[in-house]
Order: C-alpha cells, then structure tokens, then sequence
C-alpha cells in the first residue's frame, strides 16, 4: 500500500463533493501534468490512501482522506471536444492522460493547513514542503501518520 497527496481546489471539487458522489466514489480526473500523471499511470493502485488537499483557497490544507477505488484508466475527458481537458492529440489507442477512482474515507475534524505542515519539522522532506505545486505526489507511511495524528 502506498500514501498519496491529491490537489483539488474546494470551489471545483472539494472533499464534500466527493462525499456526495454516488457511493462516496468519483473520478479524480484533469490531471495535465506530465509527472503527476505518470504517479497516476504507473504507480497509483487500489487501496492506497489519498490525502484530500484542498489548494488554491484561503487556507490550503489537507481535509481529509480518501482511497483509490479504480487504478488508472484513460482520462474521458481527453477526447471530448467540449472539455476544457480536451487534448486534439490524444487518440483512444494513444491516449495521454488518465485518471483514478477514488473514495471517501474520512474528513478531519480539524483540517491540517500548509502552515502547520510546513512548521512541523518531522514532515520537512514533505514533496508537498519540497515541490507544493504538484498535484499528485507520493507521501511517506510516516506523513501519512503524522498527517492523520494532526487532522484528528
């Protein structure tokens, strides 16, 4: 089992939102960074856990968490003309970015903000502390912990 950190922002789709979905299980999806998307391609698997990190808001913290639900399957969004993921150099026998299921586990009673994170010296070699603005990064077994400890 391995540890992951998703970005999202709450005003597109935050923890509540996936809390909703039908089953508590939606697509993790838009992802268009070529690293981020090789973490989704080649090494996210079912049941590892996901830190829900809310970004791009007024306090950037990890809400909650969630697991994945679906390995890695070609991003629909991709070849849909309408999208704004739309990619005119994907094919479906070459496609280039993917996508996961995931679902909800728990929301922390008390959000674990950036500040914290990046105060705490046990989760300094954090890639979120390292490289923050990567959406989709690996998270030790002991972030993981810590992270939980925090957030509960």
């Amino acid at each position: 089992m391995k540890y992951w950190l998703f970005k999202s922002e709450p005003d597109e789709y935050g923890l509540a939102d996936l809390k909703a979905e039908p089953g508590q299980v939606g697509r993790w999806d838009g992802i268009r960074n070529y690293q981020a998307r090789n973490f989704l391609r080649d090494q996210v698997q079912v049941g590892d856990g996901v830190l829900f990190y809310h970004s791009t808001c007024k306090i950037p913290a990890v809400a909650g968490t969630a697991t994945v639900a679906k390995a890695a399957y070609p991003d629909p969004a991709q070849f849909n003309p309408e999208s704004k993921y739309f990619d005119p150099k994907a094919t479906a026998e070459k496609p280039r970015w993917y996508c996961v299921d995931i679902r909800w586990q728990s929301e922390f009673r008390r959000p674990v903000a950036l500040k914290d994170i990046k105060q705490n010296p046990a989760l300094a070699e954090m890639v979120l502390v390292k490289q923050g603005r990567l959406s989709i990064q690996p998270v030790t077994s002991e972030e993981w912990d810590i992270i939980q400890q925090l957030g509960r």
